[in-house]
Protein backbone atom coordinates (compact mmCIF):
# COMPACT_ATOMS: atom_id res chain seq x y z
CA UNK A 1 0.00 0.00 0.00
CA UNK A 2 1.41 3.38 -0.97
CA UNK A 3 1.94 6.01 1.69
CA UNK A 4 -0.68 8.21 0.01
CA UNK A 5 -3.27 5.45 0.15
CA UNK A 6 -2.41 4.59 3.73
CA UNK A 7 -2.83 8.20 4.78
CA UNK A 8 -6.19 8.41 3.01
CA UNK A 9 -7.55 5.81 5.42
CA UNK A 10 -5.48 6.77 8.45
CA UNK A 11 -6.74 8.80 11.39
CA UNK A 12 -6.85 12.54 10.61
CA UNK A 13 -4.02 13.08 13.08
CA UNK A 14 -1.64 11.05 10.92
CA UNK A 15 -2.63 13.07 7.88
CA UNK A 16 -2.13 16.31 9.82
CA UNK A 17 1.39 15.26 10.77
CA UNK A 18 2.26 14.07 7.26
CA UNK A 19 1.05 17.27 5.59
CA UNK A 20 2.27 19.76 8.19
CA UNK A 21 4.22 22.69 6.78
CA UNK A 22 4.59 24.67 10.01
CA UNK A 23 6.30 22.92 12.91
CA UNK A 24 5.23 25.75 15.23
CA UNK A 25 1.72 24.31 15.40
CA UNK A 26 0.47 21.91 18.05
CA UNK A 27 -2.43 19.52 17.58
CA UNK A 28 -5.42 18.59 19.65
CA UNK A 29 -7.61 15.69 18.65
CA UNK A 30 -11.00 14.17 19.25
CA UNK A 31 -11.20 10.45 18.48
CA UNK A 32 -14.21 8.20 17.96
CA UNK A 33 -16.74 10.63 19.42
CA UNK A 34 -20.14 8.97 18.88
CA UNK A 35 -23.43 10.89 18.71
CA UNK A 36 -26.88 9.58 17.76
CA UNK A 37 -28.80 12.03 15.61
CA UNK A 38 -31.39 12.21 12.85
CA UNK A 39 -29.61 13.01 9.59
CA UNK A 40 -29.81 11.99 5.94
CA UNK A 41 -31.35 12.84 2.59
CA UNK A 42 -33.36 9.66 2.14
CA UNK A 43 -36.92 9.26 3.37
CA UNK A 44 -35.87 6.09 5.23
CA UNK A 45 -33.53 8.25 7.34
CA UNK A 46 -36.30 10.53 8.59
CA UNK A 47 -37.86 9.90 11.96
CA UNK A 48 -34.97 7.71 13.15
CA UNK A 49 -31.58 8.37 14.69
CA UNK A 50 -28.31 6.87 13.57
CA UNK A 51 -24.84 6.93 15.04
CA UNK A 52 -22.25 9.34 13.74
CA UNK A 53 -18.57 8.99 14.57
CA UNK A 54 -16.49 12.18 14.73
CA UNK A 55 -12.70 12.29 14.43
CA UNK A 56 -11.32 15.82 14.47
CA UNK A 57 -7.81 17.21 14.61
CA UNK A 58 -7.17 20.91 15.11
CA UNK A 59 -3.76 22.44 14.51
CA UNK A 60 -3.34 25.33 16.92
CA UNK A 61 -0.92 28.14 17.56
CA UNK A 62 -0.62 29.33 21.15
CA UNK A 63 -1.46 32.97 21.62
CA UNK A 64 0.97 33.20 24.54
CA UNK A 65 4.40 31.58 24.86
CA UNK A 66 3.80 31.18 28.59
CA UNK A 67 0.56 29.27 29.15
CA UNK A 68 0.88 29.54 32.93
CA UNK A 69 -1.39 26.51 33.14
CA UNK A 70 -4.27 28.84 32.15
CA UNK A 71 -7.12 27.11 30.31
CA UNK A 72 -8.18 30.43 28.75
CA UNK A 73 -4.96 30.51 26.69
CA UNK A 74 -5.57 27.23 24.89
CA UNK A 75 -8.26 25.84 22.61
CA UNK A 76 -10.22 23.63 24.96
CA UNK A 77 -11.40 20.20 23.90
CA UNK A 78 -14.84 21.35 24.99
CA UNK A 79 -14.86 23.89 22.15
CA UNK A 80 -14.50 21.04 19.65
CA UNK A 81 -17.34 18.96 21.06
CA UNK A 82 -19.38 22.13 21.51
CA UNK A 83 -18.98 22.90 17.80
CA UNK A 84 -20.44 19.48 17.01
CA UNK A 85 -23.34 19.90 19.45
CA UNK A 86 -24.22 23.40 18.24
CA UNK A 87 -24.30 22.43 14.58
CA UNK A 88 -26.30 19.26 15.24
CA UNK A 89 -28.83 21.26 17.26
CA UNK A 90 -29.13 24.10 14.74
CA UNK A 91 -31.22 22.17 12.23
CA UNK A 92 -31.74 18.75 10.73
CA UNK A 93 -29.27 18.23 7.89
CA UNK A 94 -29.31 15.95 4.87
CA UNK A 95 -25.57 15.83 4.12
CA UNK A 96 -22.51 14.93 6.16
CA UNK A 97 -20.61 17.32 3.90
CA UNK A 98 -22.71 20.24 5.13
CA UNK A 99 -22.24 19.22 8.76
CA UNK A 100 -18.48 18.86 8.32
CA UNK A 101 -18.18 22.30 6.71
CA UNK A 102 -20.16 23.97 9.47
CA UNK A 103 -18.17 22.29 12.24
CA UNK A 104 -14.90 23.27 10.56
CA UNK A 105 -16.09 26.86 10.13
CA UNK A 106 -17.10 27.10 13.78
CA UNK A 107 -13.80 25.67 15.04
CA UNK A 108 -11.76 27.97 12.79
CA UNK A 109 -13.42 31.01 14.33
CA UNK A 110 -11.33 30.26 17.44
CA UNK A 111 -8.25 32.53 17.45
CA UNK A 112 -5.82 29.66 18.13
CA UNK A 113 -7.11 27.40 15.32
CA UNK A 114 -5.02 27.35 12.13
CA UNK A 115 -6.13 24.18 10.35
CA UNK A 116 -8.77 21.54 11.03
CA UNK A 117 -9.36 17.98 9.83
CA UNK A 118 -12.94 16.76 10.21
CA UNK A 119 -13.96 13.16 9.54
CA UNK A 120 -17.60 12.15 10.06
CA UNK A 121 -18.86 8.61 9.49
CA UNK A 122 -22.29 7.00 9.57
CA UNK A 123 -22.03 3.74 11.47
CA UNK A 124 -25.51 2.34 10.82
CA UNK A 125 -25.83 2.57 7.03
CA UNK A 126 -24.70 -0.65 5.40
CA UNK A 127 -22.01 -3.05 6.49
CA UNK A 128 -19.27 -0.52 7.20
CA UNK A 129 -18.63 3.09 8.08
CA UNK A 130 -19.69 5.58 5.39
CA UNK A 131 -18.33 9.07 5.71
CA UNK A 132 -16.59 12.20 4.56
CA UNK A 133 -13.39 13.95 5.53
CA UNK A 134 -12.48 17.58 4.90
CA UNK A 135 -9.44 19.77 5.60
CA UNK A 136 -9.88 23.51 6.05
CA UNK A 137 -7.45 26.29 6.96
CA UNK A 138 -8.07 29.40 9.01
CA UNK A 139 -8.44 31.78 6.12
CA UNK A 140 -11.18 29.57 4.73
CA UNK A 141 -13.17 29.71 7.97
CA UNK A 142 -16.11 32.06 7.75
CA UNK A 143 -17.15 34.08 10.78
CA UNK A 144 -20.89 33.92 11.51
CA UNK A 145 -22.96 36.64 9.94
CA UNK A 146 -23.91 39.25 12.48
CA UNK A 147 -27.45 39.16 13.77
CA UNK A 148 -27.96 42.78 12.76
CA UNK A 149 -26.96 42.00 9.18
CA UNK A 150 -29.70 39.42 8.83
CA UNK A 151 -32.41 40.82 11.07
CA UNK A 152 -35.76 41.14 9.36
CA UNK A 153 -39.36 42.12 10.02
CA UNK A 154 -42.06 39.47 9.68
CA UNK A 155 -45.61 40.17 8.55
CA UNK A 156 -48.28 37.53 9.00
CA UNK A 157 -51.18 37.87 6.56
CA UNK A 158 -54.43 36.09 7.35
CA UNK A 159 -56.44 34.69 4.45
CA UNK A 160 -58.78 37.67 4.73
CA UNK A 161 -55.76 39.99 4.59
CA UNK A 162 -54.51 38.29 1.43
CA UNK A 163 -57.89 39.00 -0.19
CA UNK A 164 -58.05 42.61 1.07
CA UNK A 165 -57.93 45.52 -1.41
CA UNK A 166 -55.28 47.00 0.93
CA UNK A 167 -52.86 44.10 0.34
CA UNK A 168 -50.61 45.78 -2.21
CA UNK A 169 -50.38 48.98 -0.17
CA UNK A 170 -49.57 47.09 3.01
CA UNK A 171 -46.73 45.20 1.35
CA UNK A 172 -45.42 48.41 -0.23
CA UNK A 173 -45.40 50.15 3.16
CA UNK A 174 -43.62 47.25 4.86
CA UNK A 175 -41.10 46.87 2.02
CA UNK A 176 -40.16 50.55 2.34
CA UNK A 177 -39.03 50.10 5.93
CA UNK A 178 -35.43 49.72 7.04
CA UNK A 179 -35.68 46.01 7.89
CA UNK A 180 -36.13 43.49 5.05
CA UNK A 181 -39.60 41.93 4.85
CA UNK A 182 -40.49 38.26 5.25
CA UNK A 183 -44.19 37.38 4.91
CA UNK A 184 -45.90 34.38 6.48
CA UNK A 185 -49.31 33.04 5.46
CA UNK A 186 -51.61 30.28 6.71
CA UNK A 187 -52.99 27.39 4.71
CA UNK A 188 -55.97 28.34 2.53
CA UNK A 189 -59.42 27.97 3.99
CA UNK A 190 -60.31 25.19 1.55
CA UNK A 191 -60.66 21.70 2.97
CA UNK A 192 -57.37 19.78 2.89
CA UNK A 193 -56.79 16.13 2.11
CA UNK A 194 -56.97 14.01 5.25
CA UNK A 195 -54.89 10.83 5.34
CA UNK A 196 -54.68 9.99 9.03
CA UNK A 197 -50.97 9.10 9.10
CA UNK A 198 -49.33 11.86 11.13
CA UNK A 199 -46.14 12.39 9.10
CA UNK A 200 -47.98 12.42 5.79
CA UNK A 201 -50.65 14.73 7.21
CA UNK A 202 -48.02 17.14 8.51
CA UNK A 203 -46.47 17.34 5.06
CA UNK A 204 -49.84 17.85 3.39
CA UNK A 205 -50.71 20.64 5.83
CA UNK A 206 -47.38 22.41 5.25
CA UNK A 207 -47.67 22.02 1.50
CA UNK A 208 -51.04 23.74 1.75
CA UNK A 209 -49.29 26.71 3.39
CA UNK A 210 -46.72 26.70 0.59
CA UNK A 211 -49.52 26.65 -1.96
CA UNK A 212 -50.80 29.87 -0.41
CA UNK A 213 -47.28 31.33 -0.41
CA UNK A 214 -46.84 30.71 -4.12
CA UNK A 215 -50.30 32.10 -4.85
CA UNK A 216 -49.40 35.30 -2.98
CA UNK A 217 -46.07 35.61 -4.81
CA UNK A 218 -47.94 35.34 -8.11
CA UNK A 219 -50.10 38.31 -7.06
CA UNK A 220 -47.30 40.64 -5.96
CA UNK A 221 -44.60 41.61 -8.42
CA UNK A 222 -41.10 41.16 -6.98
CA UNK A 223 -42.14 38.90 -4.09
CA UNK A 224 -39.95 35.78 -3.84
CA UNK A 225 -40.78 32.46 -2.20
CA UNK A 226 -38.07 31.18 0.16
CA UNK A 227 -37.98 27.59 1.35
CA UNK A 228 -34.45 27.32 2.77
CA UNK A 229 -32.36 29.34 5.18
CA UNK A 230 -29.86 30.06 2.39
CA UNK A 231 -32.58 31.50 0.17
CA UNK A 232 -33.96 33.58 3.01
CA UNK A 233 -30.54 34.91 4.03
CA UNK A 234 -29.86 35.94 0.43
CA UNK A 235 -33.25 37.70 0.20
CA UNK A 236 -32.68 39.53 3.48
CA UNK A 237 -29.14 40.61 2.59
CA UNK A 238 -30.39 41.90 -0.77
CA UNK A 239 -33.52 43.52 0.71
CA UNK A 240 -35.73 41.25 -1.39
CA UNK A 241 -39.28 40.97 0.02
CA UNK A 242 -40.14 37.30 0.35
CA UNK A 243 -42.80 34.88 1.56
CA UNK A 244 -41.95 31.85 3.68
CA UNK A 245 -42.48 28.27 2.47
CA UNK A 246 -42.18 26.42 5.78
CA UNK A 247 -41.73 22.69 5.04
CA UNK A 248 -37.93 22.46 5.10
CA UNK A 249 -37.55 24.88 8.01
CA UNK A 250 -40.03 22.91 10.10
CA UNK A 251 -38.81 19.40 9.33
CA UNK A 252 -35.14 20.35 9.62
CA UNK A 253 -35.57 22.06 13.00
CA UNK A 254 -34.29 20.39 16.18
CA UNK A 255 -36.78 19.70 17.64
CA UNK A 256 -39.31 20.06 14.81
CA UNK A 257 -42.34 22.15 15.92
CA UNK A 258 -44.87 19.70 14.49
CA UNK A 259 -47.42 20.63 17.17
CA UNK A 260 -47.61 24.16 15.71
CA UNK A 261 -48.36 23.23 12.12
CA UNK A 262 -52.09 23.87 12.47
CA UNK A 263 -51.64 27.04 14.53
CA UNK A 264 -50.28 29.43 11.88
CA UNK A 265 -49.80 32.42 14.21
CA UNK A 266 -47.87 30.30 16.73
CA UNK A 267 -45.82 28.82 13.88
CA UNK A 268 -45.04 32.33 12.62
CA UNK A 269 -43.86 33.39 16.08
CA UNK A 270 -41.70 30.26 16.32
CA UNK A 271 -40.18 31.09 12.93
CA UNK A 272 -39.59 34.70 14.03
CA UNK A 273 -37.66 33.42 17.01
CA UNK A 274 -35.60 31.07 14.83
CA UNK A 275 -34.46 33.91 12.55
CA UNK A 276 -34.18 36.53 15.31
CA UNK A 277 -36.73 38.83 13.67
CA UNK A 278 -36.86 42.45 14.81
CA UNK A 279 -40.64 42.34 15.15
CA UNK A 280 -43.82 40.66 13.95
CA UNK A 281 -46.90 42.36 12.51
CA UNK A 282 -50.13 40.37 12.43
CA UNK A 283 -52.56 41.63 9.80
CA UNK A 284 -56.09 40.34 10.22
CA UNK A 285 -55.34 38.38 13.41
CA UNK A 286 -55.69 39.14 17.10
CA UNK A 287 -52.68 39.57 19.35
CA UNK A 288 -51.51 36.28 20.89
CA UNK A 289 -50.99 35.96 24.61
CA UNK A 290 -47.36 36.53 25.68
CA UNK A 291 -45.76 36.56 22.20
CA UNK A 292 -42.17 36.61 23.62
CA UNK A 293 -40.94 39.15 21.05
CA UNK A 294 -42.12 42.54 19.72
CA UNK A 295 -45.48 41.97 18.09
CA UNK A 296 -48.53 44.02 17.14
CA UNK A 297 -51.84 43.40 15.42
CA UNK A 298 -53.25 45.45 12.55
CA UNK A 299 -57.01 45.35 11.80
CA UNK A 300 -58.13 44.58 8.27
CA UNK A 301 -59.73 48.00 7.84
CA UNK A 302 -56.54 49.87 8.76
CA UNK A 303 -54.89 51.22 5.61
CA UNK A 304 -51.69 52.60 7.16
CA UNK A 305 -49.40 50.21 9.01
Amino acid sequence: MSDETRLAFAHPEERAIATASDTGLDRISLRDHIVSVEIGAFQAERGITQRLSFNIVVEVRHISADLADDVDLILSYDRVTEAIDIELAAERLNLLETLAERIADRILIEPQAERVFVRIEKLDRGGGALGVEIVRTGQEGKAPLSEDALQCQIAYLSNDAVKSPNLTDWIAQLSAREKPLVICVPAPNDARTQVGASLAQNRIDLLSVEQNAWALAAQINGLAVVGTRTEMDWAIKNNQPCVWAPSKFVFDAVPAPLHLINDPVALTLWFAGQVDAADVILIGEDMPVDPKLPCRAVPLMQEQI
